[in-house]
């Protein structure tokens, strides 16, 4: 009877077990909605994109004051986020045209606290865009403590503060790792303060001797970088999301450029060459071209 019982219980349970047994889903899954996502959804060959056109530039022919329909100033200290030493100055006296260049020059000058002056030169609300090719010409300065950099920031910040509403730098340098140029991009779920930044670098045995050109390609849903015309990164957030938000696409507002030296910094220091001083970023040109393709560029 024993046996019975046993035998009767083992049953009971081998159906409820088969009973539990995983099954394979009926309904098909939804394919996803792009009509949602920012930086995904869109079907097009790059190369078939035909109609740039130049839309913006400065080759910077008049020697004097930068052209003040183009170019402002960011002015102050305070160390901008990063902990920088210098501070940057908006009368001129840090950036001018000069042989065709425009000039930054970085100093040894105590100046509201600071012991650097240097000039950070931006086009806001002069010069914004949403999409398109960006091209700067530039020779980089030599000196350990150095941070030049040639950036782009959202004009009207619609995601909030940084870095939720983007941060795109065409090219960044920093003098202790001479010639080693760096792309890369910002958002709130890819930035270097949490350690998940997106970049592309490059050895440039030239980028403080001579003008190499630093681009980007700003499309709808990636943004590509460039190096004197060779392809150092692309960053597409749909390869690393199928439904990208603005967490990780912020890129479809406007922004505008910014060409700065930093003294210092959490990146550029701690150490600082003071025999390097005075020193000087140049910009042959800036250039922007846009195509009315891809500004009316329609998910598929």
């Amino acid at each position: 009877m024993k046996k019975f019982w046993i035998l009767l219980t083992l049953i009971f349970f081998s159906g409820v077990l088969l009973g539990c047994e995983t099954q394979e889903p009926t309904v098909e899954p939804e394919e996803t909605d792009y009509s949602l996502c920012k930086g995904a959804g869109y079907t097009y060959d790059i190369d078939a994109i035909d109609d740039y056109e130049l839309v913006w530039s400065d080759e910077f022919d008049t020697d004097g004051p930068l052209d003040s329909t183009k170019w402002g100033y960011d002015v102050g200290g305070g160390g901008w986020g990063n902990n920088e030493l210098q501070y940057y100055t908006g009368d001129g006296s840090n950036a001018w045209n000069e042989g065709g260049k425009m000039v930054i020059e970085s100093r040894i000058q105590a100046l509201s606290g600071r012991n650097y002056t240097s000039a950070r030169v931006i086009s806001k609300n002069k010069g914004d865009w949403k999409y398109g090719k960006i091209e700067v010409s530039a020779k980089l300065p030599a000196g350990v403590g150095t941070w030049p950099a040639i950036w782009m920031l959202p004009t009207d910040w619609r995601y909030g503060g940084w870095p939720n509403s983007g941060e795109i730098d065409i090219m960044e340098h920093v003098g202790k790792d001479l010639n080693v140029v760096h792309g890369s991009i910002h958002t709130k779920y890819y930035n270097h303060s949490i350690g998940t930044q997106k970049s592309g670098t490059r050895i440039i045995p030239t980028a403080t001797t001579e003008f190499n050109t630093y681009a980007i390609e700003w499309l709808p849903d990636q943004i590509i970088f460039f190096m004197n015309d060779v392809q150092v990164y692309r960053f597409k957030p749909s390869l690393y999301i199928d439904c990208p938000s603005f967490n990780e696409w912020p890129f479809d507002q406007r922004f505008h450029l910014l060409l700065n030296i930093a003294i210092g910094g959490n990146w550029g220091g701690p150490t600082v060459d003071d025999n390097a001083f005075p020193l000087r970023m140049e910009i042959d040109y800036v250039r922007v071209y846009q195509s009315d393709f891809v500004t009316n560029m329609q998910k598929g």
